[in-house]
């Protein structure tokens, strides 16, 4: 067959021309060939502790982020295919934490370490691996509900563990598909956490989908719960709407009160979420606002 007849049989869809781009379906196959080799390489490598001096492994790859797109929010009231413990002493947090936690070690003994800091809908883990460097002996964990987001994080952390094992970066940090909206008292106990960040949640814009936002009168009390007096629940936005609807909750909460502005512009966590989450750079290019509201754990009700 000539190039002419090749070129007309493409036009009527008999013959693919040479150097023509992927169809949909080409590029649907490349997509689920690469969600597969990754699973596979997350299955052999998750509680792997990298060695710093073992230069015979190939670097592993960061995580190509536009094989893993999934629809920007789900439904917390989903019936979702979830692991939880019962409780909090009956989670194993040594597959999470491998170079930090030993597998016998127990949430319950006095002195074992523990998760500090979380980020509840953590997204692609922006703020995560920026506080893995400003907190370096703290466990930091990013809870999240969509399932390909919270394996491009979990391969993301894989990533950068290998690549900086000789500094032993990275080890501090993990991701967990949970729905933070029913089950955070069966992963964390009373007042063990320091730090809850809220960054860019659903804003569920109508009347009739309020009651799953993140920040309710109910949830207030959870995460009231959850914080250790003195520790901090971060907020961000660009819906102001969303945004009064969170400081309205909390500030309604006895055991909240309202840090001022003068302490957000000195806080390092706040520059951090201003900056390096991936929703807070959208914002950015697009010239949006960003409205923040942090609040401290009070020791007793005021």
């Amino acid at each position: 067959m000539t190039d002419d007849q090749t070129s007309q049989s493409a036009q009527l869809g008999t013959v693919e021309p040479k150097g023509l781009t992927p169809g949909p379906t080409s590029n649907k196959r490349k997509r689920a060939d690469y969600r597969q080799s990754q699973q596979q390489k997350r299955q052999e490598l998750k509680t792997v502790v990298f060695e710093g001096n073992d230069d015979s492994q190939d670097k592993i790859k960061l995580p190509k982020k536009k094989y893993y797109r999934q629809r920007a929010h789900s439904n917390p009231f989903s019936d979702h295919l979830l692991e939880y413990p019962i409780g909090p002493s009956h989670m194993d947090w040594h597959k999470l934490y491998p170079a930090l936690i030993p597998p016998e070690a127990e949430t319950s003994i006095d002195g074992a370490k523990q998760v500090e800091i979380v980020d509840i809908g953590c997204g692609f883990g922006g703020l995560l691996v920026s506080l893995s460097t400003e907190f370096p002996d703290k466990l930091i964990l990013g809870m999240e509900i969509r399932v390909q987001v919270s394996h491009y994080v979990e391969d993301r952390i894989i990533a950068l563990r290998q690549q900086h094992a000789p500094e032993g970066k990275y080890n501090n940090i993990a991701v967990l598909r949970a729905n933070a909206m029913k089950f955070l008292p069966n992963f964390f106990k009373k007042g063990q956490l320091s730090k809850m960040f809220f960054c860019f949640p659903d804003p569920h814009f109508k009347i009739r989908k309020h009651k799953a936002r993140i920040v309710t009168s109910t949830l207030a009390s959870e995460y009231a719960y959850l914080l250790r007096p003195g520790g901090i629940i971060y907020t961000i936005t660009d819906v102001h709407d969303l945004h009064q609807w969170m400081v309205r909750h909390l500030e309604a909460h006895a055991l909240f009160r309202r840090l001022p502005k003068a302490w957000e512009d000195e806080d390092p966590c706040v520059k951090i979420m201003l900056k390096d989450t991936e929703e807070g750079k959208k914002v950015e290019r697009n010239n949006g606002d960003k409205w923040v509201a942090c609040f401290v754990r009070l020791d007793h009700p005021e």
